[in-house]
């Protein structure tokens, strides 16, 4: 199990660095996605800094257990919240399909995890 978990790890870390400082960094995209849920720029950027955090908790669980653990429940939680913005608004499956599937990888891996 430990080359899928290294796997799933990697792959979650390198998504969320790309869309944590996209939205840390207020890419236009990240920029007019919050206008369109109607959420304030300010909660993008902390969004994008808590997928920064749990990134880099996930490159640190290649050598702690622990961390890795955190990194994954923050991402499922990120996960959640990310599905019910877009039900909310209800916005199109193919809009929601992006978050809902880093929300179930980030939970297969913490089922792996602990």
């Amino acid at each position: 199990m430990p080359i899928l978990t290294w796997i799933l790890q990697g792959l979650l870390a390198l998504m969320m660095i790309g869309a944590g400082m996209g939205k840390t960094f207020g890419s236009k995209m990240h920029i007019e996605a919050f206008k369109q849920w109607q959420l304030p720029q300010w909660f993008r950027v902390v969004t994008g800094i808590v997928e920064l955090g749990a990134a880099i908790l996930l490159i640190i669980g290649f050598w702690n257990n622990t961390a890795a653990i955190i990194g994954a429940a923050i991402l499922v939680a990120v996960g959640i919240g990310g599905v019910i913005t877009h039900v909310r608004v209800k916005d199109s499956m193919k809009a929601t399909v992006t978050i809902l599937v880093l929300g179930v990888l980030a939970l297969i891996l913490l089922l792996i995890l602990v």
